[in-house]
């Protein structure tokens, strides 16, 4: 996993880059996505195998942590055991679970670099940045571990009770007002791909932004700068959140992509509600209560409740399927920008038999590397009780390495929920797609 998370904080760096019209269009997924694409077969054996990486890889990520606990019990020194179990507890935010085991893998292997990198992630969503801080440095991550450093007082403080805020636009990707260090208005999107906030240089400049961090890199051919540093105040409907970090860069601002970019590390920190139908943003506060009342809300309009997922710092996931594929993990992709319902590799769509229009490629770009897409129409895509029929697709690229340790069948984008509200309970960890507007 030590070269997946370099990976993820390149992608988690292009966060900037976004905000200036470069968002990937067709996320790379694996070439483990296709691996179970129609085989419920494959899945039902890998259950009785006992195998614990095979059931992990395959989404059975509940019986993939009983079958590591096996291991450690008859091998309580096995690193990677210790490590993957963590892992299972931090993909569904059981951070006393994930702590207890990460920190056994680090007490066995103290300079593990995957380890380290998994329990800073633990702590960072807990808003423990001091802890954080050494688990970064120790994970290879220095300008994570130096910006977390750097904070003093309590990250993430939230002010008022609840924000209801409107979008300025649906297309091409939804556009909503915030402000900056109680300066004036300026257009955010948000995209469930991206970390912390980011902003546009003129933004930050505005803002009086000051750099912890300064990193360079390539993307798309040329070299971009990427500064971090803390945020005073962020400002959204009625909540204010004070002491949040948030990232900027030299990217060429794309007057249709506003002036920065919402990413998970806020979403997260609320019971979010993206309401497509209704074109708004709604932020509650993370309480058991309000847990309650968005499971009674989802009973009540008769959306199935689903697994959630989170990985890498800020990557969502769920069960959803593609044309008879059968459930299988799959990306939830919410916000940024995108014309296609869903996308998956052509590996994929070869496996499912799924129509695929070859005679007109679409070149487009994902993680900072060109590719060339095709246009595919599945005969269903579905989350939940949520679907869509014969929608236009992405099929595209051969593939890169799985990132995530397990197999995604596919990711479902922006066009997908437009008729429906989707609302991400990070307390109990469970995500509600309803059609029509949030009540």
């Amino acid at each position: 996993m030590a070269d997946d998370r370099r990976w993820n904080r390149r992608s988690l760096l292009r966060g900037a880059a976004v905000v200036a019209g470069a968002a990937a269009t067709v996320p790379l997924l694996g070439e483990a996505a296709t691996a179970l694409a129609g085989s419920g077969e494959a899945a039902t054996a890998l259950v009785g195998s006992g195998d614990a990486d095979a059931l992990f890889r395959a989404g059975k990520f509940e019986q993939a942590g009983r079958a590591y606990e096996e291991i450690l019990r008859k091998d309580p020194d096995n690193v990677h055991a210790a490590r993957r179990r963590g892992y299972v507890g931090l993909l569904s935010n059981r951070f006393p679970d994930a702590e207890k085991y990460l920190k056994t893998a680090l007490k066995l292997a103290p300079d593990d670099k995957d380890a380290n990198g998994l329990l800073a992630d633990c702590y960072t969503r807990q808003d423990e940045f001091p802890l954080a801080a050494p688990h970064w440095r120790a994970a290879g991550e220095e300008s994570y571990a130096k910006l977390f450093a750097a904070f003093r007082g309590e990250p993430y403080r939230i002010h008022g009770d609840i924000a209801r805020v409107r979008w300025q636009q649906m297309d091409p990707m939804p556009l909503l007002e915030a402000s900056l260090n109680g300066g004036p208005p300026i257009s955010l999107s948000f995209y469930t791909r991206v970390g912390q906030l980011a902003v546009s240089q003129k933004a930050a400049k505005q803002a009086g932004l000051v750099a912890v961090t300064v990193d360079k890199f390539e993307y798309q051919g040329r070299t971009m700068t990427y500064w971090s540093g803390i945020l005073d105040s962020f400002k959204l409907g009625g909540i204010e959140l004070r002491n949040i970090p948030v990232a900027w860069s030299d990217a060429q601002d794309d007057p249709g992509s506003g002036d920065g970019m919402i990413g998970t590390w806020i979403l997260y920190h609320f019971l979010t509600t993206i309401d497509y139908a209704g074109r708004s943003l709604i932020l509650r506060p993370r309480t058991p209560e309000t847990a309650r009342k968005a499971r009674a809300a989802a009973e009540r309009s008769g959306a199935e409740p689903l697994p959630l997922w989170l990985a890498h710092e800020h990557l969502l996931f769920s069960r959803g399927s593609v044309a008879g594929s059968g459930e299988r993990v799959v990306a939830l992709n919410i916000g940024g920008t995108g014309e296609m319902a869903a996308g998956m590799t052509e590996e994929t769509a070869r496996r499912l038999r799924i129509r695929t229009d070859y005679d007109r490629p679409v070149e487009t770009s994902a993680g900072g590397r060109f590719l060339t897409a095709y246009p595919c129409y599945p005969r269903e895509v579905r989350l939940g009780n949520a679907a869509a029929n014969d929608v236009y697709c992405y099929a595209g690229g051969p593939g890169a390495p799985a990132r995530e340790g397990f197999d995604v069948l596919a990711h479902f984008s922006h066009s997908f929920y437009k008729p429906y509200n989707v609302t991400l309970d990070f307390t109990d960890m469970r995500v509600y797609i309803a059609r029509g507007e949030a009540a």
